[in-house]
């Protein structure tokens, strides 16, 4: 059975909710009953999925006062009153103060379960819209973007949207290359700290001798080469972000310290017993599994799960092979204008190649191979140019109508992006009539504002 939708049904009358639920859950849709208004906000948010069916005369609050509630948390909830021939001037009313529906007793069944299934695809579309609209919104806004198409993108930047604009600390987790600093900016320049410092260090590469120095500061004197105060990254990037990369690299004793930092939210600079107030957000990146090296006790375990307050996943480049010619592009465009080189479109051969690696360095393996085609031309060698696609069902080898598939996908996303999105000139370049254009854009999931 699938899940139609969730329905929250206010009546009070038993014996009419009873009706109303046993027709609703025939048609496969979850029901909530209620007898009175009572209860039913706590069921709603901005991002509920469902529709309310609401008698209008209800014990104590009436259906009107609660729709006016419910439009409080969301105006685009649908919400379907019932209601009795003497109420309908009232349900009319409330129809153009927003409401989706009314239907007058007595009613067919099959007439409300019509007007509930169209709701329910409204409320489906409208939160769809939400959603497209917060991720364009975050790839037109300046700064960095995190691209692609994938459905482990998509998800990545909805999980970025929801959580860039918080308070918490965030472990950013995955392989080298894959763009931990570029997750850690684009959350940088989404929150209120935009503006304020973006401070970036690298604890893999700092030697652990000048490490307290580098994080904390010091004052004149605190030590032999002390010569005058310093102020620390931590203290250096109070209002803004410390983005902490390699954090597994840190030695046992700044891991202590950082800890305390934390909790406290403060800071002594080496040499000082004044304390220092800090508003800042870490954001701490690792390519390896934090959690297994705390279990194993090379990294504080108090210290993990304190860093852990949200993390975010990157997913590997091999686990997102359907972006990777979107990327392609991206990194030639950028490269051209860096280097003031015109760039050939790599051929259909090549990009085949390009898909079928494995990609051990990730993203910026893809960049620095970018840039070098770029500079090179197409002289530019492709080591793995010889590398042969497999598949699943027939390993060595990929079906026709999948490498016809491929291929037709990576000359839209080519000629999308030569003509800046625009649906007439590739339609025009490639001789397909707009329909057509449309139904194998919706087919690859891909979209115009994308390539602009």
């Amino acid at each position: 059975m699938t899940d139609q939708g969730t329905v929250l049904l206010i009546d009070d009358d038993a014996m009419v909710r009873t009706a109303i639920s046993q027709c609703l859950q025939l048609e496969e849709f979850t029901v909530l009953e209620y007898a009175s208004a009572k209860g039913v906000m706590e069921q709603l948010s901005i991002d509920w999925s469902g529709v309310v069916v609401s008698d209008i005369n209800l014990p104590g609050e009436n259906g009107l006062a609660l729709f006016e509630q419910i439009k409080q948390v969301d105006a685009g909830i649908p919400v379907i009153f019932i209601t009795g021939h003497g109420d309908i001037s009232t349900a009319v009313a409330a129809i153009r103060d927003g409401a989706y529906d009314f239907i007058a007793k007595p009613f067919a069944n099959d007439d409300l379960v019509d007007v509930i299934r169209h709701a329910q695809e409204k409320r489906k579309l409208t939160l769809e819209n939400r959603k497209l609209k917060q991720e364009l919104q975050a790839q037109s806004a300046p700064g960095p973007r995190i691209i692609g198409n994938t459905p482990s993108i998509h998800r990545l930047r909805q999980t970025l949207v929801n959580i860039a604009d918080t308070s918490a600390d965030i472990l950013i987790q995955g392989e080298t290359g894959t763009g931990k600093e570029l997750v850690a900016r684009y959350i940088h320049e989404h929150s209120g700290r935009q503006g304020k410092p973006f401070v970036a260090i690298n604890c893999g590469a700092i030697p652990e001798t000048i490490m307290e120095s580098e994080l904390f500061g010091h004052e004149k004197g605190a030590f032999t080469d002390a010569k005058t105060q310093r102020i620390g990254k931590l203290e250096h990037a109070n209002g803004g972000t410390l983005f902490l990369d390699e954090i597994e690299s840190m030695p046992a004793s700044m891991q202590i310290r950082l800890l305390r930092v934390l909790e406290e939210r403060r800071v002594e600079r080496l040499g000082s017993n004044d304390s220092i107030a800090l508003d800042l957000r870490i954001l701490a990146a690792t390519k390896v599994d934090l959690k297994k090296l705390s279990e194993s006790g090379h990294f504080r375990e108090d210290l993990y799960y304190r860093l852990n307050v949200v993390r975010v996943d990157i997913p590997a480049l091999r686990e997102r092979v359907d972006d990777i010619s979107l990327l392609w592009q991206h990194f030639c465009l950028v490269a051209t204008a860096q280097y003031k080189r015109e760039s050939e479109p790599v051929s259909a051969s090549r990009m085949h190649s390009l898909i079928h690696y494995d990609w051990p360095g990730n993203v910026r393996e893809l960049r620095n191979l970018a840039e070098r085609y770029v500079l090179m031309g197409p002289s530019c060698i492709f080591e793995f140019d010889q590398i042969i696609p497999t598949n699943e069902h027939n390993p060595g080898v990929m079906t026709l109508s999948e490498q016809m598939e491929r291929f037709e996908k990576i000359l839209l996303e080519q000629e999308l992006t030569k003509q800046k999105g625009s649906i007439k000139d590739t339609m025009n370049a490639l001789g397909l009539a707009r329909k057509t254009l449309y139904d194998k854009m919706q087919k690859y999931n891909l979209d115009k504002d994308f390539y602009k």
